[in-house]
C-alpha cells in the first residue's frame, strides 16, 4: 500500500490564455498592490513594447524597473535590484522574463525581509551541501514583498519557491529557500512568450521535459504527479515540435506553458530529482551552460545509467514522449535533436579541464544524491559527463 502526504503550494492562481494585459490588470487590483517594481530581461525591455504595455497597466502604480539580471542570477544583481525596491517602497514584485529574473524576484524578496543589503550578506542565508548530500538550511525570515510571475521561458521556476543564485566571486551557484519566496500568482500568456529565442524557448521545455522525467522516475514519486508529469511529456512533446515548425502557433506555445507548469508538481512536493538536476546544476554555475541545455545533454546519458533500476518507469517516459518501444533516453534524445538543439557537453561550450571539477562541485549538489541509482563519488559523475562528451 502507498503512502504519502500532498502539500498544497503557497500561490493563489495560476492564470492562462488570458492577455497580459487583462491578467494584470485583475491581479493588481485583487491584490491591492499601490508600488510594483517591475523585473524584467533586458532584451524585452530593449526591443519590445511588453514592458511599456505593462507601464500602461501600472500607470501610478508603476514604482521602477531593474532590467540587469544576468544569466544564472548573480547576487550583486539581486541585491541592487532589492536595494532599489526598498528606496522605492515596494509593495509588490512584478517579473517579465525566463528563470534567471524570476529566481531574482524571490531573491528580492529574502533580501527584503532578512535586512540584506551587501551581496555578501547572503552567506548567512544559503543552504550548505555537504558531500555526503546532507543539506544544512539556515533560518530565513519570509519574504518582506511577494511577485506576480509573467515566464517568457519555460524551466518553471515560478511554480517552486526555491532560488538559485550565483556567487560570481566563487563561481558557484547556491540555493536558497523560504516557502513564501514563491509567487503569489503566474500569469502564461503565450504571446509574449514570440519574444524568446527559438533556442531559449525550446531548450527549457527540455528543462520541462526533464522535470517530468525526473519525478517518474524518482525513488519517492507520487501520483498525482505520476499524472501530471505524464501529461507535461504529452504537451511538451506535441507542443515544442509544433513551435518549432511554426513559431507563431500560440496554441501550441500555451501547451508548452501548460507542460511547463504540469513538470513541476512534483517538485511542490518533495519529489527527489536524479542526476540530471544534480549535474546541470554545477554546468549552470560552474561552466556557465544555460538551464535547458543542460538538461538537453545530461538526461539521456542519466536515462541510460539509471536504467537498470527503472526501466518500467522509463517506458512511461518513452510512451508519454509518443515513442513505445523505444528506450526512453534514446526518445529524449530525439526529441532534442528534432528541435535542433544541441546534445553534448562540447557543443554547450564546455571544456575538456572542466570536466573535473564539475565531478567534484556535483557531490555538494542534493540531487546527485538522490539519482535512483547510487552515484558514490566523483568517479561515477565523471563516467556521466565522458558518456555526455
Amino acid at each position: 500500500m502507498i503512502q504519502g502526504t500532498h502539500r498544497y503550494p503557497p500561490m493563489e492562481r495560476v492564470i492562462y490564455g488570458i492577455p497580459l494585459a487583462d491578467a494584470l490588470a485583475q491581479e493588481i487590483e485583487r491584490l491591492g498592490a499601490n508600488a510594483v517594481y517591475v523585473l524584467s530581461s533586458g532584451t524585452l525591455a530593449r526591443q519590445t513594447d511588453v514592458i511599456d504595455r505593462v507601464r500602461g497597466v501600472l500607470g501610478n502604480k508603476f514604482a521602477g524597473l531593474c532590467a540587469k539580471i544576468g544569466a544564472h542570477t548573480p547576487r550583486t544583481d539581486v541585491v541592487a535590484a532589492a536595494n532599489a525596491a526598498r528606496e522605492a517602497r515596494a509593495d509588490a514584485l512584478l517579473t517579465v522574463g525566463g528563470g534567471s529574473v524570476t529566481d531574482a524576484a524571490k531573491m528580492v524578496g529574502l533580501c527584503l525581509g532578512n535586512d540584506v543589503s551587501d551581496p555578501a550578506q547572503l552567506d548567512n542565508y544559503r543552504a550548505r551541501i555537504h558531500g555526503d548530500g546532507q543539506v544544512e538550511r539556515p533560518p530565513v525570515k519570509p519574504p518582506a514583498v511577494r511577485s506576480i510571475a509573467v515566464p517568457t521561458t519555460l524551466s518553471a521556476g515560478e511554480f517552486n519557491s526555491p532560488a538559485g543564485c550565483t556567487d560570481t566571486v566563487r563561481q558557484v551557484k547556491e540555493s536558497y529557500q523560504h516557502p513564501l519566496m514563491m509567487p503569489r500568482s503566474v500569469i502564461l500568456d503565450p504571446a509574449v512568450t514570440v519574444h524568446t529565442p527559438e533556442w531559449l524557448f525550446l531548450s527549457t521545455g527540455i528543462r520541462a521535459v526533464d522535470h517530468a522525467v525526473e519525478d517518474i522516475c524518482s525513488t519517492n514519486a507520487q501520483p498525482l504527479s505520476d499524472g501530471t508529469s505524464l501529461h507535461a511529456l504529452r504537451l511538451l512533446s506535441r507542443g515544442l515540435r509544433a513551435v518549432k515548425a511554426d513559431p507563431g502557433d500560440l496554441n501550441a506555445r500555451l501547451d508548452c506553458q501548460l507542460g511547463c507548469w504540469m513538470s513541476i508538481m512534483g517538485s511542490q512536493n518533495g519529489v527527489q530529482k536524479g542526476a540530471s538536476h544534480g549535474i546541470g546544476h554545477v554546468l549552470g554555475g560552474t561552466a556557465g551552460v544555460p538551464h535547458g541545455y543542460t538538461s538537453c545533454v545530461m538526461l539521456p546519458p542519466v536515462l541510460r545509467f539509471n536504467e537498470p533500476v527503472n526501466a518500467e518507469r522509463q517506458r512511461w517516459v518513452s510512451e508519454a514522449l509518443g515513442r513505445p518501444g523505444v528506450q526512453a533516453a534514446d526518445a529524449v534524445a530525439e526529441l532534442v535533436a528534432s528541435l535542433g538543439l544541441p546534445g553534448t557537453l562540447r557543443a554547450v561550450g564546455v571544456k575538456p579541464e572542466q570536466l573535473d571539477r564539475i565531478a567534484e562541485e556535483s557531490m555538494h549538489d542534493r540531487w546527485v544524491h538522490t539519482n535512483p541509482r547510487r552515484i558514490g563519488g566523483p568517479a561515477d559523475v565523471r563516467a556521466l559527463l565522458d558518456a555526455a562528451w
